[in-house]
């Protein structure tokens, strides 16, 4: 973590304010039971995924091929701005929907679901959040229609947890910012058409000295590198973007100088929540397929889900799953209620992403050896089910945020 000059030892404190004590979230006021809305958002959204996304999820994997033909098809059921009004062209659903939305797309390709997460969690909330009425009509409405698609540059080959070491320079030019730098692994790069891009804007002042801003595509001097050849997601573009004297417009700031760090992590807060329904989506279609095969696969005479060794990975396997799904509820319900969840958002995430891990290298084990072939999805879960440990912050980032938040540090 970076070094700053306020009476907090770490910027990460800075993540949501300090509010007084609340009664700890208990059963009581959890909606356990999903009502009708949101039984039919996944039911929707299922029978979209099966039809139009997991026939070809494969061969997208195989061939690195960026799924922009379903772009459109997940627009036309307002999937690409869901919890956002629908008076700015969004679906108005609770967060609890979307997650619904991203898992029942990630059991089909985790790809496809990180296009749509990125859209609605790293672009479109910040600029929703922080943004005036002009950017809105401009920048956002487009977005939650699915007319376009949005990226995030936050991470920098040397500042990936360590957000204030971020070396991107956007200094000011009378009324314009002139950017130049670098941004690493950016999910939809190549592909979107509008990136919220953070820049030092006083390097001075370290985490307090970063700012926030909008680029369309095709901004003088901001190019996309090729995109990465990635162990998992390969259907997601991933880049790197470059910004080389890059002359931004005031206009184009989000919010006021110096908050990007706020304007990040309060971001990725939502952003968590989205790959949590991401891990618990990998998860379930793997232990569909371990489940199913548990049934249908002999040897000895009968079918391996008959003996007990099977057994234990199947019920540790359903549990780790059903912990992720309540977890991520749990962390949803906080934030449409507007309460406090930077916690509850880095518990989901960090153990939704765990469990899938875990989960997606027992049902390769169920599969022994048929597990480890390309034939079978199997070996393709556990790959994609890797990232979602490392981005939006690692596994070791969310540890601290949880361990802090305990410690009311």
């Amino acid at each position: 973590m970076a070094d700053h000059d306020d009476a907090s030892p770490n910027p990460y404190d800075r993540i949501a304010p300090r509010r007084a004590l609340r009664p700890r979230l208990g059963v009581t006021r959890l909606k356990i039971q999903l009502t009708d809305e949101q039984e039919l958002i996944r039911r929707t959204v299922r029978e979209f995924a099966e039809k139009e996304v997991a026939p070809k999820a494969a061969a997208w994997d195989k061939d690195k091929t960026f799924p922009a033909e379903v772009v459109p098809k997940m627009a036309a059921l307002g999937l690409m701005g869901m919890p956002f009004p629908q008076e700015l062209g969004g679906a108005g659903t609770d967060m609890v929907s979307y997650c619904i939305a991203i898992e029942e797309l990630a059991r089909a390709d985790a790809s496809v679901a990180v296009t749509m997460s990125v859209n609605n969690s790293l672009y479109s909330w910040p600029l929703y959040t922080f943004g005036d009425e002009e950017q809105h009509k401009k920048w956002l409405t487009p977005h939650l229609k699915g007319e376009k698609l949005g990226a995030y540059g936050l991470s920098e080959p040397g500042a990936g947890s360590d957000v204030a070491a971020m070396k991107t320079r956007a200094e000011k030019k009378g009324d314009s910012y002139v950017l130049n730098g670098q941004k690493s692994w950016i999910t939809n790069g190549g592909h979107a058409d509008s990136y919220v891009v953070f820049a030092k804007t006083d390097p001075e002042k370290k985490h307090r000295g970063i700012s926030a801003f909008l680029l369309a595509k095709d901004t003088p001097g901001f190019t996309c590198g090729k995109p990465e050849d990635k162990l998992g997601i390969r259907a997601s573009s991933t880049t790197t973007l470059h910004f080389d004297n890059v002359e931004v417009p005031e206009d184009q700031r989000i919010g006021d100088e110096g908050i990007g760090f706020k304007i990040a992590m309060q971001t990725l807060d939502g952003g968590r929540l989205g790959i949590a329904s991401q891990a618990t989506g990998i998860a379930q279609a793997a232990f569909d397929h371990a489940l199913s095969y548990a049934k249908e696969r002999k040897q000895f005479g009968q079918a391996i889900g008959r003996f007990q060794a099977i057994q234990g990975k199947l019920a540790d396997m359903a549990m780790k799953l059903e912990a992720s799904r309540m977890l991520t509820y749990r962390a949803c319900d906080l934030r449409d209620r507007k309460e406090p969840h930077s916690k509850e958002a880095a518990m989901a995430k960090l153990y939704a992403s765990e469990a899938a891990m875990s989960i997606t290298r027992e049902a390769v084990q169920v599969y022994g050896g048929n597990g480890y072939m390309s034939e079978f999805p199997l070996e393709r879960y556990m790959r994609d089910a890797k990232i979602t440990e490392i981005y939006e912050g690692t596994s070791e980032i969310q540890r601290i945020v949880i361990a802090r938040r305990l410690l009311d540090l």
